[in-house]
């Protein structure tokens, strides 16, 4: 990115499952002189690619080594478990990690949930990713629990989901480098949340001599006595026309 200067562009990192569509239209119809650039990342990868100079921000999943980095939290989602339509489990509205005790559960190795315990019981593989472990839970072979937004990434028809109300949630987060707070950063961090054009933290406000002068009040005019001048057609008092 070359900030301020002719061609500049903003990169923008994201995780699979997050949905920057709502702030890069924000930027677009701010900035359409900088384009912004989207770099789709697995999650594992985001910070990792920040650091290396791949891009000037990222949605990334929380936890992340924070170490560099600065973080914005943003919100937190649904864990769901991802199960065949003929599972039991399709009959429920919601469920709970106790419901899924007897199933064999996958855990990828792109997992984004940290887990103190791991719900079910352990699938007979891990998973590279969480695409090939959707595959797997197709065939019958084991169920799966993800942040609500990869289930809705990997539908199928085959396949359904409900929310585990007591399960660990994954948290997206903004992020950048510390040192790297350009001010095109800075004009996404305000976008992301929800500055406004004339916010003091938003776009760089006209300078002074852009500014609209302010209308100065006109006094009246006064002659060289020393005495207001009398309008044209208006009559004094006490004065009667020759």
């Amino acid at each position: 990115m070359t900030d301020g200067q002719t061609g500049a562009e903003f990169r923008l990192a994201y995780a699979p499952g997050v949905t920057p569509a709502k702030w890069v239209n924000t930027w677009t119809e701010r900035m359409p002189d900088v384009p912004i650039t989207l770099v789709p990342v697995p999650a594992a990868e985001v910070v990792g690619l920040l650091r290396n100079g791949g891009a000037d921000a990222g949605f990334a999943r929380l936890p992340v080594d924070r170490d560099g980095l600065s973080v914005i939290p943003l919100y937190v989602e649904t864990t769901v478990v991802l199960v065949p339509k003929d599972h039991a489990v399709a009959a429920a509205d919601e469920v709970s990690v106790a419901d899924l005790a007897d199933d064999e559960v996958f855990h990828p190795l792109d997992d984004t949930i940290e887990w103190t315990v791991r719900p079910g019981l352990p699938a007979f593989t891990r998973p590279d990713t969480t695409s090939e472990a959707v595959e797997l839970v197709a065939s019958g072979a084991g169920i799966l629990l993800v942040p609500q937004s990869l289930a809705r990434l990997h539908h199928r028809r085959d396949l359904t989901y409900r929310p585990v109300l007591d399960a660990p949630q994954s948290q997206v987060a903004l992020t950048w480098p510390t040192d790297a707070t350009t001010d095109l950063v800075e004009d996404f961090i305000g976008i992301v949340r929800g500055r406004t054009v004339n916010s003091s933290r938003g776009r760089t406000p006209a300078s002074p001599a852009e500014k609209p002068a302010r209308r100065q009040a006109q006094k009246p005019a006064q002659n060289g006595s020393g005495r207001r001048a009398v309008p044209t057609g208006r009559k004094r008092r006490g004065h009667r026309p020759r």
